[in-house]
């Protein structure tokens, strides 16, 4: 597989939003730790459902399961909960306001069960 970059947009789940998630749940694990991607890139990517992946920025990389973000997501864009995956990928840059940027991060995206695809 080609590797391609993408722009990864982190943010709160439906969930996140209207509850207190429960750090150490599973629930909350598997909702941070998953990145949803448009179906015809996973198609392209020869990405089947729940496939294991790195995101790789400039700073980091983490290892996550990539989803189907369905018909919500258009090609090139993936969608990850915030959490602490997500936060790995993020430069720390706040311009003032408290908030790292955290809106159209690039990232590499590469399969884990690859040879030679592990961490640099």
């Amino acid at each position: 597989m080609a590797r391609e970059t993408f722009v990864l947009v982190p943010g709160r789940t439906t969930e996140q939003g209207t509850t207190v998630a429960d750090k150490a749940s599973a629930r909350y694990r598997t909702a941070t730790g998953t990145v949803r991607m448009n179906p015809d890139d996973m198609r392209r990517l020869g990405l089947p459902e729940g496939a294991r992946v790195r995101l790789r920025t400039e700073l980091a990389e983490v290892e996550v399961t990539c989803v189907s973000g369905k018909d919500e997501l258009p090609s090139g864009l993936l969608f990850m909960a915030y959490g602490p995956e997500s936060s790995r990928l993020l430069t720390g840059e706040t311009h003032g306001t408290g908030m790292p940027d955290s809106k159209g991060i690039e990232v590499e995206v590469v399969p884990c069960d690859r040879p030679g695809d592990r961490a640099r």
